[in-house]
């Protein structure tokens, strides 16, 4: 009997070919999109399903939804998350708390809702998507870092309330792959990009540096083959680093005490 995975933020991106290659290996894929009575693209084998993580009551008819056509879900990948380009001086309360309730709130809510039903079956795999940002900090993008340090904390926590019920809690730390991430996954504060901005200098530096990454990265391929790996191998590990920055810079944090892991990012991105 094929495994019922949910996967959360599946219209694009690390989400959608996620969903494509788990339902091309035979798994039963539903993805979660904001947009109602809409497949989703390029993905025929992949059962779209209304999901806005920022709505509890959304969140609740999703996952009742499947449950009730399929008995179980199996796995959940919470994929779902935007970042914000904005300085701590400049960040609005609406946007602090936007990025917290897509990135965090959401997941959250989320991963409460399909916990009974993953307990009452006796097991279940949860993988949450995070980023190497979730490690390290870089500027302009400290409400996305801060979102991602708090996936972090959640995958740790969540890993010790869920043993006794035989559920695998795991992160993907993602590097930077060629998405939509900068069209649509990026919010950006005006202040902050203004030509009178005081930080003006840092902003023209910094930003198509990210920009380009994304734009000119890799295929998010190897997310997607991640996530098949975590959820057909038991002993996989606890926070997989996927991608040239991840597996760059979270070894090196590990590594390196923190005045001299901060030299080395301030050389490699010219801060």
């Amino acid at each position: 009997m094929p495994k019922v995975v949910l996967i959360t933020g599946a219209t694009s991106g690390m989400g959608k070919v996620t969903a494509r290659r788990l339902a091309e290996a035979g798994y039963r894929v539903y993805g979660g999109t904001r947009e109602k009575n809409r497949p989703l693209p390029d993905t025929e084998d992949v059962t779209p399903v209304y999901l806005d993580v920022t709505r509890a009551d959304s969140v609740e008819d999703a996952v009742d939804s499947i449950v009730e056509r399929e008995g179980r879900i199996d796995v959940l990948v919470n994929n779902a998350g935007y970042g914000l380009v904005a300085t701590v001086e400049d960040g609005t309360d609406k946007e602090m708390f936007d990025q917290f309730n897509v990135n965090v709130f959401g997941l959250l809510r989320v991963t409460r809702e399909v916990l009974p039903h993953m307990r009452r079956a006796g097991g279940g795999v949860i993988i949450n998507i995070s980023s190497f940002l979730g490690k390290m900090g870089l500027p302009l993008l400290t409400h996305y870092n801060a979102s991602k340090y708090a996936v972090e904390g959640i995958t740790d926590s969540l890993r010790f309330e869920t043993l006794p019920f035989g559920i695998r809690v795991h992160s993907i730390q993602s590097g930077l792959f060629a998405t939509n991430f900068v069209k649509k996954g990026l919010a950006v504060n005006a202040d902050t990009v203004s030509e009178d901005s005081p930080y003006k200098e840092l902003v023209s530096h910094f930003v198509p540096i990210v920009a380009n990454a994304i734009n000119e990265g890799p295929s998010p391929e190897p997310i997607a083959e991640a996530v098949r790996e975590i959820i057909e191998n038991e002993d996989a590990d606890i926070f997989v680093p996927v991608g040239g920055e991840a597996e760059t810079f979270i070894p090196m944090r590990r590594e390196l005490d923190d005045k001299s892991f901060e030299k080395r990012v301030k050389e490699t991105f010219g801060i």
